[in-house]
């Protein structure tokens, strides 16, 4: 099923595509869900479909891919409420690296260059919106090597032993990693196939594998909003935030 729009082979004078590329083969285990936490209903529809609307409101992406697992039977909502940027793929990997690097094989089958940006952003990441992806954009498009949203740390950080503190551990330079994380599709799918003989050990996100590279990719200042949902608890939260979201959207006459 060819992306949308058609993606044609790039001439070496064109400047590069925007892509955005969402693993969505995970199942959520933390969640505690009956299903894939990514299809659990938020603010009254699955939450990866707040994620990708919320992608497709970015006007410089050019196409974009849902990486799904080979045996993902969920019923996608049909119609209008689908955003046409996007298309599935049943490319899921064993792991999230896994996924990505071969959903950035599908890209490149579709007529994606290694110059082009591919942004990988979280399905469980629902909160996301154009603005945060447009800064994103900004700060990474003229950047050597690119770069992901991310927070400051803002709390005390503790490591522990058998459940009890062992040192506070200074927090001065540590950041949360967030998603959307862009780079360039070569320089991504080069050093992620690096990492494949080792089962991508220590590959957590598409930064790590880019610093396993010896890169150094740019921190661009994300949102607190921009959480990923993970427990429990998470989906009451993202649930108000969405509900305040819809309630301070001004109505048509």
């Amino acid at each position: 099923m060819p992306l949308a729009p058609a993606a044609t082979p790039q001439t070496a004078d064109e400047a590069p595509r925007y892509y955005a590329l969402v693993p969505c083969a995970g199942t959520g285990s933390r969640a505690g869900t009956a299903q894939p936490k990514q299809y659990q209903a938020v603010a009254g529809e699955p939450m990866v479909m707040h994620t990708l609307r919320a992608l497709a409101g970015v006007e410089r992406l050019y196409a974009g891919l849902v990486a799904l697992s080979p045996g993902d039977d969920f019923a996608w909502p049909q119609g209008t409420v689908w955003p046409d940027l996007f298309v599935r793929a049943h490319c899921g990997g064993a792991t999230r690296a896994h996924t990505v690097l071969n959903g950035l094989q599908v890209l490149r089958t579709q007529g994606a260059r290694d110059t082009d940006w591919v942004l990988v952003h979280d399905a469980a990441r629902c909160l996301i919106t154009a603005d945060m992806v447009n800064a994103l954009i900004d700060s990474c498009s003229l950047d050597a090597v690119g770069g992901l949203l991310a927070l400051p740390l803002p709390d005390t950080l503790k490591q522990s032993v058998a459940g009890r503190v062992a040192r506070t551990v200074p927090r001065d330079d540590k950041w949360l990693a967030q998603t959307p994380q862009m780079f360039r599709l070569g320089l991504l799918q080069q050093a992620l196939q690096a990492q494949a003989p080792t089962g991508f050990v220590g590959v957590t996100d598409e930064a790590s594998a880019l610093e396993l590279a010896g890169h150094q990719p740019l921190l661009v200042v994300g949102s607190a909003y921009n959480f990923k949902v993970t427990y429990p608890q998470d989906f009451a939260l993202a649930q108000a935030v969405l509900a305040s979201r819809s309630s301070d959207t001004p109505k048509e006459n």
